[in-house]
């Protein structure tokens, strides 16, 4: 929300800038040495009724052959998943799978495994949004949130809570002169550089899937997440933001902890 990022400024209000090409996947915007861009996947799982009324023993297999999946896909530089509850926050999801890879194949080889579990016949999806990084085009007056590699990676935090959603701007803030963007976005980020324990992760989903963008901000006090979207919310930039939801507030953990949280 205050990353400025998804304002994706452009050189003139006519002809939008776009990166270099780069047939290794790398992102060169900003001037900056390249950097791989990496595929994320928020994938939000929900559990068949009928799976809670097995057998503790068959119960507990399931899960084990769940979290043996998880542990064989988290490659150090290569793939990291990151597990989060969602039970008695939203009905209509239990669990949130939050990967980091580089290849959109790789993020689907992984997932096919995951289903293929015994656990995986008795999950359905609601939601899941793919998305890729890219540079930032602002530059925000701050150290953390990966400045150092312009977006083009993401590290998550170790936060307690992910607050996660999809994000859509009006076809006319895309008209608007960059001038004019810049000059909305710079209070966007005045206010969003207020809350520095709120830690923004975001991704651009353009031509992957239907979303634009997809943000999570990481952060141990929710209080602060709150007041920084209630805040944003009076700003005027905000009156171009077209969708922001549905919002998913996550509960990290460690897998088997996520998964013995189902029942």
């Amino acid at each position: 929300m205050y990353d400025a990022a998804t304002s994706l400024p452009t050189a003139t209000a006519v002809a939008p800038a776009r990166p270099q090409s780069n047939p290794s996947g790398a992102s060169t915007t900003h001037g900056g040495p390249p950097v791989k861009r990496q595929i994320v996947c928020f994938s939000f799982y929900k559990v068949m009724p009928e799976w809670r009324r097995l057998p503790a023993e068959e119960k507990a297999a399931h899960k084990q052959a769940f979290a043996d999946v998880l542990a064989r896909w988290n490659k150090p530089g290569e793939f990291l998943s990151l597990t989060y509850s969602t039970l008695g926050i939203r009905g209509d999801v239990d669990m949130c799978i939050w990967s980091i890879g580089y290849a959109v194949d790789q993020m689907n080889r992984m997932r096919s495994e995951l289903i293929a579990t015994p656990l995986g016949g008795y999950l359905t999806t609601p939601h899941n949004f793919l998305a890729m990084t890219k540079r930032s085009q602002y530059t925000i007056d701050r150290e953390d949130e990966s400045e150092g590699e312009g977006r083009g990676a993401i590290r998550p935090g170790g936060q307690k809570y992910n607050f996660i959603y999809p994000f859509w701007k009006t076809r006319p803030w895309y008209l608007l002169p960059a001038t004019e963007r810049k000059r909305l976005m710079d209070e966007h980020i005045r206010i969003g550089l207020l809350y520095p324990r709120v830690k923004l992760n975001t991704t651009y989903s353009f031509g992957l899937d239907d979303q634009e963008f997809v943000v999570a901000f990481e952060t141990n006090f929710p209080e602060d997440f709150l007041d920084l979207v209630q805040q944003l919310r009076e700003t005027e930039v905000s009156m171009y933001t077209l969708k922001d939801f549905p919002l998913f507030s996550c509960v990290r953990m460690k897998p088997m902890e996520m998964l013995d949280r189902l029942g």
